[in-house]
């Protein structure tokens, strides 16, 4: 037998099922892409956690700038892809997450990806155009902790999304990135020897500059940091009146600190987390 004579109708097969597993975004708000062995598929997701954006604390400049450039392209106006970078718990994937609860009603859709799924990023758009071909809704693909390591074939792919390949990007499309590395790729000292001075401006090394173009082609670049003190028992405090306590700082104050002290930060979510065990904890105790 020859090859096409088993290739061909396999690969049809493929092809039918992979449309038959195609989300219904009139139903579904998100989807994610599964990587496998004979090609990925768009998987629709039921079950949602999406927090409201009301609940996201202490980060008000770069929620207003997220969500203006969200409402832009819910809107099909001209809008940037966005890298939200900083540490742990302050907020990044929370964020956009919370962005498609507070527009998935004016068509707004989520696909998460993977760092090895950028790979598959023509395959990924090629999915969401045939899930979607009358462009009714508008997609944020969501690739959360995005990063690479020196040699990663990845982020060459993600730098032809991001500056446009021969073929174009659908117009409906749009990418929020999170990481805890401002540039996505390692840094290392024999970076610093290419540096050189040309009169008073310090210029970088080829491969420096290599490293900090991909997180320059984001439109958007917003740093997320953690709290100092005085910011961290305020956001504490929001969250109590959130549960419903009133107690007074005085009575939380050490104990929180403490908490931040154990988990070696003070971010959004331990404020969280300990307004969470302080509530839970009275109530277990009971009234008085």
């Amino acid at each position: 037998m020859e090859p096409e004579e088993w290739l061909l109708p396999l690969l049809h097969a493929l092809g039918q099922r992979a449309d038959a597993e195609l989300p219904d975004f009139s139903r579904q708000r998100a989807a994610r892409w599964r990587r496998q062995r004979l090609g990925g598929r768009l998987e629709g997701l039921e079950r949602l956690d999406l927090p409201h954006l009301d609940s996201l604390l202490g980060i008000e400049e770069i929620k207003h700038t997220l969500e203006t450039n969200t409402r832009q392209f819910v809107a099909g106006l001209p809008a940037n892809d966005a890298l939200l970078w900083g540490g742990r718990g302050t907020g990044k994937s929370s964020l956009v997450k919370a962005l498609l609860h507070a527009y998935a009603e004016q068509g707004l859709r989520l696909v998460e990806i993977d760092s090895q799924a950028v790979l598959d990023l023509p395959e990924v758009l090629s999915a969401i155009t045939r899930a979607d071909p009358e462009e009714k809704y508008r997609f944020m693909l969501f690739c959360d902790d995005l990063s690479f390591g020196s040699d990663d074939p990845a982020y060459r792919s993600l730098k032809s999304l991001l500056d446009g390949g021969v073929e174009a990007r659908p117009a409906n499309v749009l990418l929020y990135a999170t990481s805890n590395r401002r540039h996505l790729l390692p840094r290392h000292f024999s970076e610093n020897e290419e540096y050189h001075r040309h009169g008073e401006e310090i210029i970088a090394g080829e491969t420096a500059e290599e490293k900090i173009s991909l997180s320059e082609r984001f439109g958007l670049w917003l740093g997320f940091y953690p709290f100092d003190q005085k910011q961290y028992l305020a956001i504490v405090g929001q969250h109590l009146q959130l549960l419903g306590n009133a107690d007074a700082e005085g009575e939380w104050r050490e104990e929180a600190l403490r908490w931040a002290l154990q988990r070696g930060s003070r971010s959004g979510r331990v404020a969280q987390h300990f307004a969470r065990h302080w509530v839970g904890s009275r109530g277990l105790q009971g009234p008085g």
